[in-house]
């Protein structure tokens, strides 16, 4: 018999932990390989962990709710072959052991002892390994988490317990007054050595009054706006904008779309006819399907679109069509509602939100006009589509200039200008642009 440590896969770029949702199995059920053993909860997606080998179930290291490292081992799994498939770690017994192997040991255990939370259930309270890792982190002591009255069940303190714990003793912190002021007229105040330019770093207190709601964020919400902040930071953040005629995709589409459900059981929407574009302007203008790191510009071989997706939680997602410029508009159009399909319903895996190299976003479908999206790091573009508007235009023709009701929309295509020049940004919008305006009338599917 052999022992297998079943660990936290990878599942993406700045992806460092998960939550335990579920086990799926128990110890001593048997698991067969590739089988979901347990269920976990990130900051971008949900998702099961297979096993890689076939086995018994002896061993689950994490309860429901824990916050588990990726690389982290959640079970052992009792496999039949004789040699170790991956042995699990043990102290080992060692005599006669130098001085600096008895330093490193030391280190070794005085690590592993700082990481144990001090924050231990008792006969009168049991606390989950979620509630102990906020309290731990947020420096809780045990008199402290005892005194919290908790709402679950026999009277545990839950998540939103402890959460609420900290934000009451936020609000009732006391403030302390760094300078006497002195009154020297009836509307004039002086407060001696007080600057009165606030400090960067430091944020105003929200107050709430008695009617307000307070709201928390979600896990995957504050997350999504720490991604954000930080590309703020990080990026030298332009954008470029241009109208796009888009009359003949319009018609062609309305033309075809019934003709394409009936034959591939699909929608055929206008998002797969513009992913088909900018993937087209990508291989134009390669240098912005590209990352910085480290003062270096890692040029991407694969070209993958993330298109942007709402959540009905109000969350954003970013799955990925992975190689979009080697898909036609049929595998487009599949991929595409697949991956919406299933952004939707929750079911998206973590490959499917890997690797990204550019990301389209529709703030057209809220009714917007334009937008200044936000680059999804380590990217160095994204491309905003508007809504499309049905507007008196010029029209051009050999015979003069006319007034005439077309189909436009207008791209917004924010990028990093600090690898990213006006000219680039704007000759990719362009390329954009005239692939759409280009259309082919009688194209077939």
């Amino acid at each position: 018999m052999a022992k297998f440590e079943l660990k936290l896969p990878k599942m993406g770029e700045s992806v460092a932990e998960a939550t335990l949702t579920a086990w799926l199995k128990d110890v001593g059920e048997k698991i067969e390989a590739d089988e979901a053993v347990l269920e976990i909860a990130t900051d971008k997606v949900d998702s099961e962990v297979p096993s890689e080998v076939e086995g018994i179930l002896i061993e689950k290291l994490f309860e429901v709710d824990a916050i588990v490292e990726v690389g982290q081992t959640i079970a052992i799994i009792e496999t039949e072959s004789d040699a170790p498939v991956s042995a699990v770690s043990t102290p080992e017994v060692v005599e006669n052991t130098e001085p600096e192997a008895v330093v490193q040991l030391e280190s070794s255990i005085a690590k592993v002892q700082e990481t144990i939370s001090t924050i231990s259930s008792n006969d009168a309270r049991f606390y989950s390994p979620l509630v102990k890792n906020i309290a731990k982190k947020e420096g809780i002591s045990q008199s402290e988490l005892d005194a919290i009255k908790g709402s679950g069940k026999e009277g545990r303190v839950t998540k939103n317990d402890i959460l609420s714990y900290l934000t009451n003793k936020s609000q009732a912190a006391p403030v302390e007054v760094k300078a006497p002021t002195v009154s020297i007229a009836p509307s004039v105040t002086i407060a001696p050595s007080v600057s009165t330019t606030p400090s960067p770093s430091t944020a105003s207190p929200v107050v709430s009054r008695g009617e307000d709601e307070i709201i928390e964020m979600s896990r995957m919400g504050k997350l999504v706006s720490k991604h954000m902040t930080d590309s703020i930071q990080t990026s030298a953040h332009v954008q470029s904008f241009i109208e796009v005629d888009v009359t003949k995709i319009w018609n062609w589409r309305l033309r075809i779309k019934d003709a394409f459900k009936a034959r591939e059981g699909q929608n055929i929407t206008f998002t797969p006819i513009f992913l088909e574009a900018v993937a087209y302007a990508l291989t134009v203008h390669p240098m912005l399907n590209i990352s910085v790191q480290d003062g270096k510009i890692i040029k991407r071989k694969n070209i993958n679109i993330g298109m942007a997706a709402a959540l009905a939680d109000g969350n954003l997602i970013v799955p990925v069509i992975k190689n979009a410029d080697q898909l036609n508009l049929i595998g487009m159009t599949k991929r595409v509602n697949d991956l919406a399909l299933r952004a939707r319903t929750n079911q998206l895996k973590p490959d499917d939100i890997q690797d990204g190299t550019y990301t389209v976003t529709n703030v057209g479908g809220f009714g917007s006009i334009m937008g200044t999206p936000i680059i999804n790091q380590p990217q160095v573009g994204i491309l905003a589509l508007g809504a499309i508007r049905k507007v008196p235009a010029v029209i051009e023709t050999s015979e003069g200039d006319f007034i005439g009701i077309r189909q436009r929309m207008f791209l917004s295509h924010s990028y990093d200008h600090r690898v990213v020049n006006g000219a680039l940004g704007g000759q990719f919008l362009k390329t954009v642009k005239e692939y759409l305006e280009a259309w082919d009338d009688n194209r077939t599917l």
